[in-house]
């Protein structure tokens, strides 16, 4: 996916989950978060980001913050980008020669991210996104997240009965070992993975090459449940 007319800047303060504080060209603006968690270990005092200058007349704010460099990280704090990703990965053949892609597919009671027909099986697959990441190991969820048991009960549900099922963790970064269920944040979640794996749904996660102007779904990581 692409970005344009992004611009650097340092983060200052986080009033509430949907704005920030960011020192932008010697002034400081306010930027809308495209990322209600927490983040709170990206989001730290005189961390280096990037925005996207979005200028327009139904706005409250210009800017988007994009990006955060950890370290030596570039991580993508978009949480619109990994569905964008993984539907540029799927339509490239990421996963093989799928047909009938859609996007945001209702089925029973929860709408899922992608469904298509897959070596004539009809297929669902949730995105994921996942930002939160210690000494190369990453974690997800980085908060409770109920809808996230849900939607594994239900992928767990059409595996049972031979749909093909998916789980695709996102990375919103590059080069790290290997990622795990957050069971310390949310021990329903990883208990419904473990049940989804167990009953058939394919578990994935890839990690994605990350400029400011791009974020593009990159090589395998291993899931450690």
């Amino acid at each position: 996916m692409q970005y344009t007319n992004m611009v650097p800047g340092i983060f200052l303060d986080r009033p509430n989950r949907f704005i920030a504080h960011i020192a932008l060209g010697g002034k400081q603006e306010v930027c809308h978060v495209k990322n209600t968690g927490r983040c709170r270990e990206l989001l730290t005092p005189g961390a280096s980001v990037w925005c996207q200058d979005a200028p327009s007349s139904s706005r409250k704010t210009r800017y988007d913050l994009i990006c955060v460099e950890k370290g030596s990280r570039l991580i993508n704090m978009d949480s619109q980008a990994p569905n964008t990703a993984a539907g540029e990965w799927l339509e490239a053949g990421g996963l093989g020669p799928v047909q009938e892609l859609r996007r945001e597919v209702r089925n029973g009671a929860s709408r899922f991210d992608f469904a298509f027909t897959l070596d004539t099986k009809p297929c669902f697959l949730e995105v994921k996104g996942v930002t939160l990441e210690q000494n190369g190991i990453c974690a997800f969820p980085d908060a409770p997240t109920q809808r996230g048991v849900k939607h594994l009960r239900e992928l767990t549900e059409l595996a049972q009965k031979g749909f093909g099922a998916y789980v695709l963790f996102v990375i919103q970064m590059a080069d790290v070992q290997y990622l795990q269920p957050n069971d310390a944040t949310d021990p329903a979640f990883g208990s419904a993975l473990r049940d989804a794996a167990a009953a058939g749904v394919q578990l994935l996660a890839m990690d994605c090459s990350v400029t400011p102007e791009t974020m593009t779904l990159r090589k395998p990581v291993e899931i450690k449940l």
